[in-house]
């Protein structure tokens, strides 16, 4: 019956070592992983700006020389773009964190990316209820290396 006690109490303080240990390194691998992105990525490279229609998005990097994204501008429907720089070499949907909330009718509940090679990316938010377009540029990254492919 002791043996029992004592094996009880040794998985219980197991148990809580481990535990404990796992929050700690969530929090310390948390930290050191922020701090790589922030310095890849300066405040001069990101700036935010107002779109049309009352959007907010940014825009990252430098355009190429002749790029077509600087006909852009953010808050733009999916088919306004489309129509003014033609189509994406490649092209993808993904949801967000925002499409698992309950009662949530906010838009950005998914994610639509285009990928323009040697131009960059377009990133659009779309999702709200009652909102059937097929989102709004939300986001534009200028990159000459791109290669096309997401």
């Amino acid at each position: 019956m002791m043996t029992n006690r004592y094996a009880f109490v040794a998985v219980a303080v197991l148990a809580t070592f481990l535990l404990t240990g796992c929050q700690t390194a969530q929090k310390s691998g948390s930290t050191a992983s922020a701090a790589p992105s922030a310095k890849a990525e300066s405040p001069k490279d990101t700036q935010t700006v107002k779109g049309i229609n009352g959007w907010e998005g940014e825009i990252s990097g430098k355009p190429a020389p002749g790029s077509k994204f600087t006909k852009l501008k953010i808050g733009m429907s999916m088919k306004q773009v489309t129509d003014l720089i033609g189509q994406p070499n490649d092209q993808g949907a993904y949801m967000t964190g925002k499409a698992w909330i309950p009662f949530y009718y906010g838009s950005d509940r998914y994610r639509h990316e285009m990928v323009y090679k040697s131009q960059g990316r377009l990133i659009f938010a779309g999702g709200s209820v009652g909102d059937y377009s097929s989102g709004h540029l939300t986001s534009i990254i200028h990159n000459v290396q791109e290669s096309g492919y997401r």
